[in-house]
């Protein structure tokens, strides 16, 4: 939503001053010259990043003009589904998690975190480390020298689309220097044509550099940046997820583990104390 307000915005002061200071609207349509910058870096794209990489950028666009999941109800449904869990091993044992583990789709525990459970990477994310718990006795250190490794290898995947999107708004100004290049070629090819038409020609080649510009820092270079953000803010989830269960590997109560996934979260989402622990006596109670 805030893309389509934010194209909306870039557009009326862009045109609207442009109109405002008398120009015709009309001599910036120039659909040739469009044809020219887009053609040309779509093609640098394809050449620039192999079949994952496109097949990466291609689904997570889609993404940038939907809101944001990542709200303080999640946050706060992800907090107590840890301190169940962990208050459940506490109680009766890491065994008796185990059924929950390996069919979280079925697990009355994960059951009433439907938001969750709908996450595929983040149940993975859980379930395979209460697994490696479950096996045996882990060191802390370990745990967390894993995690650090399976945080970098996803903050990487994700990175992928961000830095295909900008090098494809960095190559824009580039494209729109090329159509102008070719625009004042065909004015030259027209030379003994009346100044007033040659005026013109030049004018329409010079619209290939302004649109490069404009659509470069206008329209696609911000595409990158908010892949850039949707990237760490979908990471938090996963650091949380690590606080918690290496602060239970460490000794802490569930109660005080819980405590150090809250204090990992972004200010703007991050509950209270009495917050969180009043959502949490509310889902054990379903």
């Amino acid at each position: 939503m805030f893309v389509i307000i934010g194209y909306v915005l870039v557009c009326a002061a862009v045109f609207g001053g442009y109109a405002l200071a008398g120009g015709h609207l009309a001599a910036l349509f120039q659909p040739l010259e469009l044809l020219m910058i887009f053609g040309g870096a779509l093609g640098a794209f394809v050449v620039g990043n192999d079949i994952k990489a496109i097949k990466a950028t291609l689904a997570a666009l889609p993404t940038l003009f939907k809101g944001s999941k990542f709200n303080k109800a999640l946050y706060m449904d992800l907090l107590a589904l840890m301190f169940e869990i962990l208050s459940k091993i506490r109680k009766d044992g890491m065994m008796s998690i185990e059924n929950d583990v390996e069919n979280p789709e079925s697990s009355a525990l994960f059951g009433k975190y439907p938001n969750l459970l709908h996450d595929h990477h983040l149940m993975d994310f859980i379930t395979d480390y209460l697994r490696l718990m479950i096996s045996g006795n882990m060191d802390a250190f370990q745990v967390e020298n894993l995690m650090d490794n399976e945080l970098e290898t996803h903050h990487m995947e994700g990175h992928v689309a961000a830095h295909s999107v900008a090098k494809l708004g960095d190559g824009l100004p580039a494209f729109g220097i090329v159509a102008a290049v070719m625009g004042v070629v065909h004015t030259m090819e027209n030379v003994a044509l009346p100044p007033a038409e040659l005026g013109i020609l030049i004018a329409h080649a010079l619209v290939g550099t302004f649109l490069g510009i404009l659509l470069a820092y206008g329209f696609i270079g911000p595409l990158a940046g908010l892949l850039e953000q949707k990237l760490e803010e979908s990471s938090k989830m996963f650091q949380t997820v690590k606080v918690v269960l290496l602060a239970s590997l460490n000794g802490y109560a569930p109660a005080i583990a819980v405590e150090f996934g809250r204090k990992v979260l972004y200010s703007t989402e991050r509950p209270g104390f009495a917050e969180l622990e009043e959502h949490v006596k509310q889902a054990k109670s379903k």
